[in-house]
């Protein structure tokens, strides 16, 4: 068995933020692993180790060397790979080139079956697995990316990381690994935390690494991560029904902060419970990384989870430290919300015309009064009460105040959501309130919808505005930039209309535009109308694909008229389902029809004279007819189902008719009214689907 043995590859540097660390440590794996196989040097799994100071690769058996390599590899016949002088051919060239030699190396000799031919011959001695270490190490150290993070320097060289290298720790079994970087040479020892094992700890061999990381008070982010999993658990069944708020980003930050974690309970004083909860939740998650807790009921309490790095014997002083952070930053934001309640809504509303929603669409005053006007419209379209139409408009004439506020402008995530506060605060009714608290939803796949209609309406009017305005401007979204947003605007009003208000977007559109160019805004109405409703419509295919619906239906329903969200969709599931369960149905009449939309002749008209019918167009004729009256009535009723069911009842008829009457027949009075049956066979799917896009090519 060859020799082999674990291999540590430990980069130390100052504390290092946590995205780029994770992001780091998403890389170091792959490109060791990559590193080791270019070299041909065997090794088993590659564990990625790190904390703020370190990261780090643990590689298990790595051979001692790579192996000898001796390949023979035949090429072409002799005759074809070198000319009358000698000389070798393109086909000689090639083959070497391929081979990795140069083709004056390529050598002549006869195989078995008698004929010569040409042969590449390739030794390559094993190498030692130390020097490939070493110039893999430094590779990998270069080789690593931090996006949106400057890398540094230290000392006197040109190197860079995103932090300054403190040390090396490079080992081969028990030998060191010679690695320098910038100023940095390896060696066998790492570092452990700056407080509970400072200084340096001399690593024996690559397997004793996280035993002696353990005893210098540093644990795997894997440790890590379980070890504040059970505390929060601990804290949460020490307070029943009360829930530790731990989203996912501030706890990889904080998994990514320590290296010997505590979860300790702080308090905060109950004059700040009287502030809107999101503010004091995002002070303390964004500011300070502590998890807020709430009770059984969902409301906020006065406790506070804290994850020390530091002594667990001083938790009492670290707790009183925090405590007093948080406090002064709660001043700060009960100081901004106290302020702002005395500000009328009105007021913040006319400061708007001071801040720039796009520079050549003017201030936010003027997308506010856009917005409110375009509420109007959806209300009209959607058909809701006039109360709730009431509540949308005024909602919309107070949905940006709150972007002056002073808690907004400190915590800028919270816009719409204080907003709602000061509607409440000002004696605007509740509906108006959540309104506006709720009209910049969906902000991001999964998020919530808005709770009412009125909210409705007002998140799809913002949006429908953004987008409308920077279409007509020429700046839509392209392949790499959509700084607006537009494409997530889209699928929220999108799935806006389907699951709330019911109604269509391309109606909405031109009052969009309207308000654009009232404002005195110039522009193509008509081609950037198209335009927006095709930029919609895709999303909208995007989203019905997503949803597993094959694209060939996506295709055929998009063919049609059918585009109000909710109704296209369940024309698309409708279909899809109805082929599902009956295949050979579909494809037939999608053939059938894709013949007869070929033949077809819209010059002609759809009035035919039964007296030129044989059977089988008159029992087209009669099925066509019934089937036009049914599906009338079920799309009136939204019935998708009996819809298709409906066409898929014109199969039979219209197989019959093409397998029995010659359409193009030399009669012109028969081939004619042949042809005008085969526009009212046909009118019967328009506006519904191309069932010709689903038959198979």
């Amino acid at each position: 068995m060859a020799d082999t043995r674990d291999f540590l590859f430990e980069i130390g540097t100052e504390e290092m933020p946590s995205a780029p660390l994770m992001n780091a440590a998403k890389q170091l794996g792959g490109l060791v692993a990559r590193g080791l196989d270019e070299a041909g040097l065997a090794h088993g799994a590659v564990r990625v180790i790190s904390s703020p100071r370190r990261l780090a690769a643990l590689v298990a058996d790595v051979a001692a060397a790579t192996e000898e390599i001796h390949e023979v590899k035949r090429g072409p016949a002799a005759q074809i790979a070198f000319d009358a002088d000698g000389n070798p051919t393109k086909a000689a060239e090639g083959f070497a080139r391929k081979c990795g030699v140069a083709a004056s190396e390529l050598v002549r000799r006869q195989d078995a079956d008698g004929r010569e031919y040409v042969f590449a011959e390739r030794y390559i001695p094993s190498a030692p697995a130390e020097p490939i270490l070493s110039a893999l190490c430094e590779k990998t150290i270069a080789g690593l990316e931090w996006p949106n993070y400057r890398s540094q320097r230290w000392g006197s060289t040109h190197e860079t990381f995103v932090r300054p290298i403190r040390w090396l720790c490079v080992l081969f079994g028990g030998d060191v690994v010679p690695v320098r970087y910038a100023d940095v040479v390896s060696g066998n020892t790492t570092r452990g935390h700056r407080v509970l094992g400072p200084g340096e700890h001399v690593v024996a061999e690559p397997a004793a690494y996280e035993q002696v990381l353990e005893e210098a008070g540093v644990l795997s982010e894997e440790r890590r991560r379980a070890v504040i999993a059970e505390g929060i658990a601990r804290v949460e069944a020490e307070r029943p029904g009360c829930r530790v708020d731990t989203p996912k980003k501030v706890l990889d930050e904080v998994v990514n902060l320590c290296e010997w974690p505590s979860v300790l309970v702080g308090t905060f004083d109950e004059e700040f419970l009287a502030v809107p909860h999101e503010i004091i939740c995002e002070s303390m998650l964004s500011n300070q990384r502590y998890f807020p807790i709430y009770d059984a009921d969902g409301n906020l309490t006065r406790e506070f989870v804290v994850v020390s790095n530091g002594r667990p014997e001083c938790s009492a002083r670290i707790v009183d430290g925090n405590e007093r952070v948080v406090r002064a930053r709660l001043y700060d934001a009960k100081f901004f919300y106290d302020e702002d309640l005395k500000v009328p809504l009105e007021e913040f509303r006319s400061r708007l015309a001071k801040v720039a929603f796009q520079e050549k669409l003017g201030s936010v005053l003027e997308k506010s009064e856009r917005i409110e006007k375009l509420s109007r419209a959806i209300a009209e379209a959607a058909g809701v009460d006039a109360a709730v139409a009431a509540d949308a408009v005024r909602a919309a004439h107070f949905a940006k105040a709150d972007l002056v506020s002073s808690a907004v402008v400190e915590f800028t995530s919270q816009q719409g959501v204080m907003g709602g506060y000061y509607a409440a605060a000002a004696g605007e009714n509740p509906e108006v309130a959540a309104a506006i608290r709720d009209h910049y939803r969906p902000r991001f796949a999964g998020d919530e919808l808005p709770s009412g209609q009125a909210g409705c309406i007002v998140a799809v009017a913002d949006k429908l505005d953004t987008i409308a305005g920077m279409f007509a401007i020429g700046e839509p979204p392209t392949g790499s930039k959509d700084p607006f947003a537009l494409r997530r605007s889209a699928i929220g009003v999108l799935n806006i209309l389907r699951q709330r208000l019911g109604c269509g977007y391309e109606e909405l559109v031109a009052p969009a535009l309207a308000a654009y160019a009232e404002q005195g805004i110039a522009f193509d109405a008509g081609a950037v109308c198209d335009a927006v409703c095709i930029f919609v419509k895709g999303r909208m295919e995007q989203m019905a694909r997503d949803e597993k619906i094959p694209v060939d239906v996506v295709a055929a329903v998009s063919a049609g008229s059918v585009s109000a969200p909710a109704d296209y969709f369940a024309l698309a599931h409708a279909l899809d389902d109805a082929r599902k369960g009956d295949p050979e149905t579909f494809e037939n009449l999608a053939t059938a029809y894709a013949r007869a939309s070929h033949l077809a002749d819209a010059s002609l008209g759809c009035e035919v004279d039964e007296a030129l019918m044989g059977e089988a167009e008159r029992d087209l004729l009669m099925a066509t007819d019934a089937a036009r009256d049914v599906v009338a009535l079920a799309l009136a009723k939204k019935d998708f189902a009996a819809v298709i069911a409906s066409l898929a009842a014109l199969r039979e008829p219209v197989d019959r008719f093409f397998d029995d009457v010659m359409v193009m027949d030399e009669d012109q009075a028969l081939r004619e009214n042949r042809l005008r049956l085969l526009n009212r066979f046909e009118s019967v799917f328009t506006g519904i689907a191309n069932m010709g896009a689903l038959a198979k090519k």
